[in-house]
């Protein structure tokens, strides 16, 4: 179990900082982009992993995660990016694009994984370079699964997810308020989700196995 747990942490490691940091990054560029420049202010618009690691979403809850489900889920998260969305030029429709930038980075991010594999499996020419080539597999199969998953995750349409976001943005008024009034039960409703199952099985599974699908149809691959 502990050297399994080490082996994974080494293959998911890179993927998961660049995946969790570039998602962020997004939320608070295309914020400024449409005027806030809250994120920018806190220097939340960065490439630099501290600035949005967070210690019990990105370390203890998916290690927590990785023993209750025998290492079946393992999902975290990062520190929000501060985005003030009475700033934004047209409030209600640009906090689609603001919510919208982290999954669409993520799948941007597992396209590119699904390249690096492709090109992977085309230059395996020689055996005294099989166990690196193995390593570096594993890790861009790990930097689709984790992108994908984050991507999907975090399109939920629930209140603090970004699909949550653009729900609230989508509804009319009156049932825009009452689902953004969960947003502070949100993240408990989530991960009750999470451990009975239904969010996985229902959600998760069946969107990250279409991501899966689609980049094997795209790349010609031997599914991953």
């Amino acid at each position: 179990m502990e050297d399994s747990l080490i082996r994974n942490i080494t293959i998911y490691a890179l993927p998961l900082i660049f995946a969790i940091t570039l998602h962020e990054a997004a939320h608070g560029y295309v914020a400024r982009f449409f005027g806030d420049n809250t994120a920018y202010m806190f220097g939340r618009v960065s490439l630099n992993p501290l600035k949005h690691i967070d210690p019990v979403g990105t370390i203890v809850m998916p290690l927590v995660l990785y023993f209750l489900t025998s290492g079946a889920f393992a999902i975290g998260y990062a520190k929000p990016v501060p985005v003030s969305f009475g700033n934004l030029r047209n409030p209600r429709w640009d906090t689609i694009w603001v919510a919208l930038a982290g999954p669409a980075c993520n799948l941007i991010q597992a396209f590119l994984w699904a390249v690096l594999f492709k090109l992977l499996i085309l230059t395996q020419v020689s055996e005294s370079y099989a166990q690196l080539d193995e390593f570096a597999l594993l890790m861009a199969r790990g930097g689709i699964t984790v992108n994908l998953v984050i991507c999907v995750f975090n399109l939920f349409p629930l209140p603090p997810l970004d699909g949550g976001r653009v729900l609230v943005s989508l509804l009319p008024r009156r049932a825009a308020i009452t689902l953004a009034g969960l947003e502070r039960y949100g993240f408990l409703i989530v991960m009750a989700l999470v451990f009975t199952g239904i969010l996985t099985n229902f959600w998760l599974r069946p969107l990250v196995t279409a991501g899966y699908s689609l980049l094997n149809l795209i790349f010609s691959f031997t599914p991953f």
